[in-house]
């Protein structure tokens, strides 16, 4: 007789947990996002949520990252778990790293980055410290991080893999879409990704307009007269 019970939940040891890939926005989506700077996507979204402290270690400026997030917690300078993240992902992932903002051991170097370019990751976003510059230096593996040092990480764990991070002052659940430029990194609530994407497109059209005024000498001037009125000043 076959029993009907149901298997026992998955217990994981304390400070380790490897949780499924999570499904970002649709490939078209993605791609749209590619043209829209983080920053008109930060001032559509109410311009207080992106990463802080962060820098690019890839070379060029005009370098754009955009795609899925598959989120790792590390214990800082240890980067066990983040190698085992990278038997999961796919291309275009973006890998997002909470490594607590520790920069006393790198967590990521050109050895890893051999490994991001032959599975054709969409980047990395690190709150810790990479390593090997030059070799990130190179075009083909946008990464954007906290710090540097030469001293490697250890690989003993503990970890967690698609979970909830917070990185570099930016929440990232597992699936969200990542975007980051020259100006820094966004995080874009999958489910939201659609509406914001819209909001985007009107905010840059708006832009476009002020741009266009900006350019002649002759920019509205109610833009922030009618501001300063409101406050009570006569002018």
């Amino acid at each position: 007789m076959t029993s009907t019970a149901s298997k026992p939940a998955l217990q994981w040891p304390a400070g380790y947990r490897i949780n499924p890939r999570v499904e970002g926005p649709s490939a078209d989506i993605v791609e749209a996002f590619r043209s829209i700077p983080v920053a008109a996507i930060g001032d559509s979204m109410s311009r207080n949520i992106g990463t802080v402290g962060l820098r690019q270690y890839h070379g060029r400026l005009d370098t754009v990252m955009c795609g899925p997030a598959l989120t790792v917690r590390v214990r800082p300078g240890d980067n066990l778990m983040i190698h085992k993240a990278l038997m999961m992902v796919r291309p275009g992932d973006v890998l997002v790293i909470d490594g607590g903002g520790d920069v006393s051991q790198a967590l990521v170097g050109g050895l890893i980055r051999t490994t991001c370019v032959a599975k054709k990751l969409g980047g990395l976003v690190v709150d810790g410290a990479v390593r090997d510059l030059c070799e990130w230096a190179e075009e083909g593996m946008p990464i954007f991080a906290r710090g540097h040092t030469h001293r490697g990480p250890s690989k003993d764990g503990p970890g967690e893999i698609n979970i909830p991070v917070a990185c570099a002052g930016l929440v990232v659940l597992p699936g969200d879409l990542i975007v980051g430029d020259a100006d820094g990194v966004i995080a874009i609530p999958s489910v939201e990704a659609a509406d914001i994407l819209k909001r985007c497109k009107a905010h840059l059209e708006k832009e476009a307009k002020i741009r266009a005024d900006n350019a002649t000498g002759i920019s509205d001037p109610e833009r922030f007269d009618a501001v300063l009125r409101a406050k009570g000043l006569p002018v």
